[in-house]
């Protein structure tokens, strides 16, 4: 059969079946539509409080995955990868700050999960986990943003810029924390009269949902993009969500872009974009099998996961240093969506 042949029918079928039955717009699958059915996802426990428990961040429709319009970060001289960090180098951080008395004060890094709850009938002050504090000196307590004692520990967030030296950073600048800007991830342009606003979980529809399905080694899981950009904010608000226009995505990765383009069309009422991709999904599922193998990699993966476009595996991390890099160069970096909370200025 010609692969004409295949999508004619395979379209015919399924938009028969969808315009005929013509249903509910579904519930979606929202983690697999995030990337969160291509493998484990795990959380480990960071901060402790006595009285603040940690809620679980909702899944979001959008990820920001690197569409083809996104440029590349450039690598500096002498590392391998856009986020490494050296001795010597200044970073930046937002998330909770800790200042114990008697001990030096220490960054913890966000952790989107539920932490362990301490027990009213056996309390403990906040504390964040060994492998996973940064020492800070030069942190003026009282200006953190939300600052409050929990059983004589004083914690609140920040932003923060300064010099990374052997798990400490030396800061230089601090300020209330920052939302993290997503970048464009709609690389088709607008319409004619611009992108429809609207609900994208009724543009997925089965039919939809079917033709994607049936072609893991030449297609992406659907996903959801944002063409004007939009603020995840998770870092001051995890009750945020993005806003502007939304656009159904499917990524390409084999076969010819055009062709899929037309056999969709007639599948969804919604904004949607049909773009080349890197990786299939079947691709992108063993590469996150691959970074899950990985051994003792509980010890520095605070989470690995399905995401989308080019490099479609997000792999969630304290600090991209050089044993980051050593553990993962033979996977591939460029096809991994590294995510570290410490990040380089450059």
């Amino acid at each position: 059969m010609k692969p004409t042949d295949e999508v004619d029918d395979l379209l015919a079928k399924a938009g028969a079946q969808w315009r005929a039955s013509q249903p509910s717009p579904p519930e979606p699958d929202v983690d697999r539509i995030t990337g969160g059915g291509n493998g484990p996802r795990r959380w480990i426990p960071v901060l402790a409080a006595a009285s603040v428990a940690v809620i679980a961040v909702a899944a979001l429709l959008v990820l920001p995955g690197k569409g083809k319009d996104a440029p590349t970060p450039a690598v500096a001289p002498g590392k391998e990868h856009p986020m490494q960090v050296r001795n010597g180098d200044k970073v930046e951080v937002t998330g909770q700050v800790l200042a114990a008395p008697g001990v030096p004060v220490v960054y913890c890094p966000p952790v989107y999960g539920t932490t362990n709850l301490t027990l009213p009938s056996n309390p403990k002050p906040p504390s964040c986990a060994p492998e996973q504090a940064v020492q800070l000196t030069g942190v003026n307590v009282d200006q953190l943003q939300d600052v409050r004692t929990e059983m004589g520990v004083r914690v609140g967030s920040a932003h923060l810029v300064g010099i990374w030296n052997d798990n400490k950073i030396a800061v230089e600048q601090q300020g209330p924390p920052v939302a993290e800007p997503t970048e464009a991830t709609v690389p088709c342009p607008a319409p004619s009269g611009g992108w429809r606003e609207g609900d994208p979980t009724s543009w997925i529809t089965p039919a939809l949902e079917a033709f994607v399905k049936a072609r893991p080694d030449q297609l992406q899981n659907l996903w959801v993009g944002r063409p004007e950009g939009s603020t995840s904010g998770l870092e001051t608000d995890p009750t945020s969500a993005p806003t502007g226009p939304s656009v159904v995505m499917i990524g390409v990765a084999h076969g010819d872009v055009e062709q899929i383009r037309q056999a969709v069309r007639a599948l969804t009422p919604g904004n949607l974009c049909v773009t080349t991709v890197d990786v299939s999904q079947r691709e992108a599922d063993r590469l996150v099998a691959a970074v899950s193998a990985l051994p003792n990699q509980d010890t520095w993966i605070q989470s690995v996961g399905g995401g989308v476009g080019d490099r479609p595996v997000l792999v969630e991390t304290r600090i991209v240093d050089e044993r980051v890099i050593a553990e993962l160069r033979p996977i591939g970096l460029d096809k991994l969506d590294l995510r570290p909370h410490i990040k380089p200025v450059n």
